[in-house]
């Protein structure tokens, strides 16, 4: 599989993602569910955390892509909804650290909402990862 990112312009390479990815070659894709900070038994997590949340949320869509022999790293596509964008945006290190530390860089939206599907819930990732 072979990945080039595309960035016509370069201010997105400092928020930690690139503008788009052209991946040719790839033999599976994995479209995710929006995961959030639901624990194993399917109960939500930490009630007006959005840092805790948003940890979760990433762990829970690691899993699913580790289910599918993926990592943080072949995601090639991520969508981001909350209900609170400015309180995402204070806490965004949370989940840029973690996507930087696995050397990705997905293209990325981030979208408020006026509400998720489970009450209490802050935020949903979303991706599309390739192998």
């Amino acid at each position: 599989m072979e990945r080039t990112a595309v960035n016509p312009v370069k201010w997105s390479l400092e928020m930690g993602f690139n503008q788009g990815e052209l991946v040719s070659g790839h033999t599976r894709t994995l479209y995710c569910s929006g995961q959030t900070a639901m624990g194993a038994d399917g109960a939500p997590l930490h009630e007006g955390d959005m840092a805790a949340q948003l940890a979760l949320s990433l762990d829970n869509l690691e899993a699913v892509l580790g289910g599918a022999g993926m990592a943080l790293a072949d995601l090639v596509r991520l969508n981001v909804h909350t209900l609170d964008v400015d309180l995402l945006l204070r806490h965004y290190g949370v989940l840029a650290s973690r996507l930087g530390a696995a050397g990705a860089a997905p293209p990325t939206t981030m979208l408020g909402v006026t509400r998720l599907a489970v009450p209490g819930q802050l935020v949903e990732l979303e991706g599309t990862a390739v192998a």
